[in-house]
């Protein structure tokens, strides 16, 4: 049930043995739609994300390899379902704070002191060039800002050392975060929508190991540089986000995880209309 083992009873623990044999039978069957909305066919290799699963799934040679956890957008925030090819390996990068951010979340906090700014090694670019927080208006601005908002690299920034880009219209992307202990939950809903990856030193030596150029100790000197770097894939991955329920792994061993998005009961509702 994808559960933390508490070794009790819980409430949560409970739910889920009550959950009934046909309730569950229709869960699969929802599951099984979805998988019908996947290409007959998929490649070699390629990466696919669970959502409410909150997993990371690598595929060599169409046999599964191994997987991590992953934190998901929160529900306000839901991470999009779509396919993509992920292209390009970033380390430590900078991060561009999207407008809907910057109005939603940093506005308030620079109308009472640009010095949030500087606080949270953030930099503000005017024509792409660096200027002084303090000799900007925020208080006129309400929906967004004229300005480009990043965070430099390093420890601190919200993309962590390393992230990995599929170009795809939802600005969606994997990458490293500092904040770790969100990795240890049982629900793992907690970002604006990109998806935070557990493991990404090893997923980065994974996409270069073929890159006999790229030994393992050469990725770790380019997260820990300090300076942005960029490396394209000679052979892109597919990438699919995916939305499973329910799902049956390697070992015909059924999982069912919590709706996180809310998404069986509106599509039971088609299904299952008549």
């Amino acid at each position: 049930m994808g559960l933390r083992p508490s070794g009790v009873p819980d409430s949560i623990t409970i739910h889920e043995m009550n959950v009934s044999i046909r309730q569950r039978i229709r869960q699969i069957m929802l599951n099984m739609e979805r998988l019908r909305w996947l290409p007959d066919q998929v490649p070699d290799d390629y990466f696919l994300v669970n959502i409410p699963e909150y997993r990371l799934h690598i595929f060599e040679h169409k046999q599964y390899l191994w997987s991590m956890n992953v934190v998901v957008g929160r529900t306000a925030t839901a991470t999009s379902i779509f396919s993509g090819n992920l292209s390009v390996v970033g380390f430590c990068p900078y991060w561009n704070v999207p407008q809907s951010i910057i109005k939603n979340e940093m506005l308030p906090k620079l109308k009472a002191n640009p010095g949030y700014i500087y606080k949270n090694n953030l930099e503000v670019l005017k024509n792409g060039k660096p200027i002084n927080p303090y000799s900007v208006s925020w208080s006129k601005y309400k929906t967004g800002v004229p300005f480009v908002i990043r965070q430099k690299p390093g420890p601190s920034n919200a993309l962590g050392l390393v992230a990995f880009y599929f170009p795809n219209s939802y600005d969606i992307y994997l990458h490293d975060t500092p904040a770790k202990s969100f990795f240890s939950e049982t629900n793992r809903a907690f970002s604006h929508g990109c998806i935070r990856v557990a493991k990404p030193a090893e997923l980065a030596k994974a996409i270069l190991e073929e890159d006999k150029n790229w030994t393992p100790e050469k990725v770790d000197e380019a997260m820990h540089t300090g300076k942005e770097s960029w490396y394209t894939l000679k052979n892109k991955i597919p990438v699919y986000i995916g939305y499973f329920t329910a799902w049956v792994d390697d070992e015909d061993v059924i999982h069912f995880y919590d709706d996180v998005y809310k998404r069986d009961g509106r599509l039971g509702e088609l299904i299952f209309k008549e």
